[in-house]
């Protein structure tokens, strides 16, 4: 205790220099899905690994068919072993016009109320929340010279195009990154004052169609009504999806779909959030899945099926009147459970097929998937995190789910055999993703303190 007490003071003193560190970071332009932005991304990568070195760590940058993973190892403590995962790579900034700031010049924000937040892309997902590990570890090297349990990190930089280069980089470096248990920041809170174990994740299967009819845009005043108009086949196709309560209809969609267990159920009927709460954030009220679900079963543990894209015919500037060639539409679907993407991608292919009309094609293209995971709370680590977020934020930590997907939270269950923890200090209007992306300072601050926390509490045997 004496140690973690010196850690922690180490922590706030040191907390400008931490924020000229994650700045450093924050400055580079890592867009991973742009090929403009690839040495860019190069460069992340090589920060990172003089970062870890600076620290002790034996770092290596990794070439891959796409962008350059890290690793580093610190192994010299005693104790069960960790292994961290982060993403150095960041999303797109379009559309440049709706940023109050340049995205890649990070400020710190103090608003009205004396509260403060970062303010970059990148700054919560996931640099920001990589960094709150790294310093941790910095802190725990500057005060005993060790960390207090052994310590490897992976940084990849695809997760937000795809992650393509790290299954197979995990399956060949297996032996060096195996450890008890995985650390995952790339999550987020229950609230600013409640910070909250991610136990299960969503799976995702994603779907483009493109419906096809004449060989060319037709005039719709001499073809109307007479030729197949591939935006009204969509129309339809699409509305069916879901019946008026917000069922999915896809036929065999529910196989591997189970109802919570009564003890999860009731522990998140008790958390502080209500549907106005989590949808008034957004400009929204009313929950629009499946009746009778609450907001986190509708978000954490049922699944759903979205369109999350779609177009045909003239989409410019004024008007056009074309009946068009064809219509195409992305559809994603967050899998729970035992769901089988395949199966699901296979149901979903069969449904489309079966409402096509004469004189029209379809086209499918796939966009990847990924099973939902799940992890034992009753898990010593899991328990031992929980109690040093409750020691660090003032609020019992509560477990989670997650309406969102990991892929590599599963491909760590798979390929290493451990289980994962999953916490991370992300609040819902970070606007991850989006235009004025921030992080706030208290979860850069606090989220370092907590990381020095775990990793006590970790290498406690007791």
């Amino acid at each position: 205790m004496a140690d973690l007490d010196a850690v922690l003071a180490r922590i706030d003193a040191d907390l400008d220099q931490a924020l000229e560190r994650l700045f450093a970071l924050l400055r580079i332009k890592s867009i991973s899905t742009d090929p403009a932005y690839a040495a860019d991304c190069r460069e992340c990568a090589e920060w990172h690994v003089e970062d870890l070195q600076s620290i002790g760590f034996v770092a290596t940058l990794h070439d891959t068919p796409g962008h350059p993973i890290v690793t580093g190892h610190a192994r010299a403590a005693a104790g069960p072993s960790a292994l961290f995962y982060g993403h150095y790579d960041v999303q797109p900034v379009d559309p440049l016009e709706l940023w109050d700031h340049d995205p890649f010049a990070p400020f710190i924000e103090t608003r009205p109320d004396g509260s403060r937040c970062i303010r970059a892309r990148g700054a919560s997902d996931d640099k920001g929340q990589v960094m709150t590990f790294v310093e941790a570890c910095r802190a725990w090297k500057a005060v005993t010279g060790a960390l207090p349990i052994p310590v490897s990190i992976v940084i990849e930089g695809e997760e937000e195009s795809g992650g393509a280069s790290l299954p197979p980089f995990l399956e060949a470096h297996a032996a060096e990154l195996k450890a008890d248990i995985g650390l995952i920041c790339d999550t987020g809170m229950l609230d600013p004052e409640t910070p909250a174990i991610t136990t299960m994740l969503r799976g995702l299967c994603g779907e483009e169609i493109v419906i096809e009819a004449a060989d060319r845009d037709l005039h719709s005043g001499l073809y109307g009504s007479a030729a197949a108009n591939p935006n009204h086949v969509l129309a339809r196709i699409l509305a069916d999806l879901h019946d008026e309560n917000g069922r999915v209809t896809i036929p065999g969609f529910y196989d591997g779909v189970r109802e919570l267990s009564p003890e999860l159920k009731a522990t998140w009927d008790d958390l502080p959030v209500d549907a106005a709460d989590f949808l008034g954030a957004v400009g929204l009220s009313v929950p629009a899945g499946e009746q009778g679900r609450s907001i986190f079963e509708q978000v954490w543990s049922r699944p759903t099926a979205e369109v999350n894209g779609m177009g045909g015919g003239y989409q410019g500037e004024g008007f056009k009147t074309v009946i068009p060639a064809k219509a195409s539409a992305k559809v994603s679907f967050r899998l729970v459970f035992d769901q089988d993407p395949k199966a699901v991608r296979e149901a979903f292919r069969a449904f489309v097929r079966a409402r096509l009309p004469a004189d029209c094609k379809v086209r499918f293209i796939e966009h990847g998937s990924g099973r939902a995971i799940g992890f034992p709370v009753d898990a010593p680590a899991f328990g031992r995190t929980r109690d040093a977020l409750t020691a660090e934020w003032g609020n019992a930590a509560v477990f989670i789910g997650s309406g969102g997907s990991i892929p590599v939270a599963h491909e760590l269950e798979q390929k290493l055999g451990m289980d994962v923890v999953l916490t991370g200090f992300g609040l819902e209007d970070d606007r991850i993703h989006s235009p004025n992306e921030k992080y706030e300072f208290e979860s850069f601050r606090r989220g370092i303190r907590s990381w020095a926390r775990i990793m006590a509490a970790l290498a406690d045997q007791r």
